[in-house]
């Protein structure tokens, strides 16, 4: 029976806007696999650990927000979370991480601090639990694997 006080063996990877056209969308920043490489991927890697993932895009701000508070209500292991430029921005999203007691980790395929100055600022940063950046598609790997740990 499982014990309704621990979390799920569920991980939410949740994606904000324009990360619908990873793959098309300067992929000298951003590379060339799709978010359905990269979801396929990470279903191979949460098999390995135990773990199964529910991967979720959206344009919407209030979308994403909406599935912070769900993570929370199914008590979900983790949350990988690419906010896209919601990131620099969302002050709703930050509140939303802090709302919950699900451990956020915030990932970035680029390493937004080598980047433009606005991107510098990371709201999602400020509330998350940790962050991986710059390492591509991989990004979402280790941070998956940082979510089976905890």
């Amino acid at each position: 029976m499982t014990d309704p006080a621990q979390p799920s063996a569920t991980v939410f990877v949740l994606n904000g806007p324009n990360l619908n056209l990873l793959g098309l969308r300067e992929p000298e920043i951003y590379g060339s696999d799709t978010l359905d490489d990269i979801a396929g991927m990470l279903e191979d890697r949460a098999r390995e650990l135990g773990l199964e993932v529910d991967v979720r895009q959206s344009n919407h701000e209030g979308h994403l927000i909406d599935w912070l508070h769900e993570a929370s209500a199914s008590k979900a292991r983790a949350v990988l979370l690419n906010a896209g430029a919601y990131t620099h921005t969302s002050v709703a999203i930050h509140d939303a991480i802090k709302s919950i007691k699900v451990p956020v980790i915030e990932v970035h395929l680029s390493n937004p601090h080598t980047r433009e100055a606005f991107r510098h600022k990371s709201y999602v940063g400020m509330a998350a639990k940790g962050s991986v950046a710059g390492f591509g598609a991989n990004s979402y790997i280790v941070a998956l694997e940082a979510a089976a740990r905890l």
